[in-house]
């Protein structure tokens, strides 16, 4: 019998597996960006990362039916410590039920309740507020990901008929709204941030969103030294224009957060920088950019890939790996400002191109020092 190696512990330790899905249309385009850019960092730092690829996509889908396999969530989970996932919608599946079994399967059956969308401005001349810099859009936004009108209940009635009905039913649970509310309040407390801000529609909705605050006047007593405050969703969409450096902390039920997320997206530069993040603490995560699959841009080499590339420093960011994180994050910010970026960001470099450059800089700048 051959006596095996003694294991490093630190090494092991630095170890983490990434399961890939780059999807559908300019998915694969930006998450292979994503990687590269992930495998660079990690070649400065010496930590380690090991990438598997699952092809769940509509050519799949339309190949041989598959869409999410029955023993993928447990698999991902066991075996996995993050998902990096690209988009999914191709118009060869009008339905788009690949998309809907395996992103939101995922979101529903690994329970992933938090949907996280950093709100950040890289650059003053991104956004299309006026005299607004970089210091006036920082916010994030906690979407609830599990409940409300995305779990599916309701139905079509006498459909093509003129008394055709559409039903969809708003399921709150007093546990879901809890965990969703806490994780905002621990976020901001983690964070160093003093202020949150929940937001309902509970005067025109008041049984589902009554719910919300009810839970939210019990939690706000627990967290004195959060500036804890609640505006309909209306007013929150409004203030968010007229003055977005009141805001630090948004917590959202999940049609609302879904609609406010995309407008605090617009707010700093468009979907195409625009990172988020399924998580449970303590569980594997899903991250992804949230510019969807984009199929009449596919294979043109010009969708923009930071979304996947800012993504990927939220999904090592926790892994606590903060240094790598914000290099990352600096040579974006860098190449928006040396205008290295696709067409959409006012840039004439391609997809690939980009990748190039955030890679090339990463190399020049190396790590910040904490």
């Amino acid at each position: 019998m051959v006596a095996s190696a003694p294991v490093d512990p630190t090494a092991r330790a630095d170890l983490r597996r990434i399961a890939v899905i780059p999807g559908d249309g300019i998915g694969p385009e930006v998450i292979a960006v994503a990687v590269r850019v992930l495998e660079t960092v990690t070649q400065i730092s010496g930590r380690r990362l090991e990438f598997e690829t699952f092809d769940w996509s509509a050519d799949r889908y339309l190949r041989d039916g598959t869409t999410l396999p029955a023993d993928a969530p447990a698999r991902l989970a066991r075996e996995f410590d993050a998902i990096l996932f690209g988009a999914l919608g191709d118009p060869r599946v009008p339905d788009n039920r690949h998309a809907a079994d395996i992103l939101l399967g995922l979101r529903f059956r690994l329970d992933l309740y938090v949907n996280l969308r950093p709100c950040q401005l890289l650059d003053a001349r991104l956004t299309p507020l006026r005299e607004r810099g970089e210091q006036d859009l920082r916010f994030v936004i906690v979407r609830e990901n599990t409940e409300g009108p995305y779990v599916g209940l309701g139905g079509v009635f006498r459909p093509a008929m003129p008394e055709e009905l559409g039903l969809e039913v708003d399921i709150s649970t007093a546990r879901g709204v809890e965990r969703i509310l806490r994780f905002g309040f621990e976020y901001a407390r983690r964070h160093g941030l003093n202020r949150l801000c929940m937001t309902d529609k509970s005067n025109a909705m008041p049984h589902a969103h009554g719910l919300w605050q009810r839970v939210f006047q019990r939690l706000r007593s627990e967290y004195s030294d959060i500036e804890a405050r609640h505006l309909y969703v209306d007013t929150l969409a409004a203030e968010l224009i007229r003055d977005p450096r009141q805001f630090q902390v948004i917590v959202a039920p999940n049609l609302l957060g879904d609609i406010l997320s995309d407008l605090g997206a617009q707010l700093v530069g468009g979907l195409g920088l625009a990172p988020s993040a399924n998580l449970h603490p303590g569980r594997i995560g899903l991250y992804e950019p949230v510019h969807g699959s984009a199929p009449p841009l596919a294979g043109r080499n010009i969708a923009n890939p930071m979304g996947a590339v800012l993504s990927s420093a939220l999904m090592i960011e926790d892994f606590g790996w903060q240094p790598e994180a914000r290099a990352i994050r600096a040579v974006v910010q860098a190449a928006i400002r040396a205008g290295q970026t696709t067409p959409d960001l006012g840039g004439s470099s391609g997809t690939r191109q980009v990748g190039d450059w955030l890679c090339n800089e990463l190399l020049r700048q190396g790590l910040p020092e904490d």
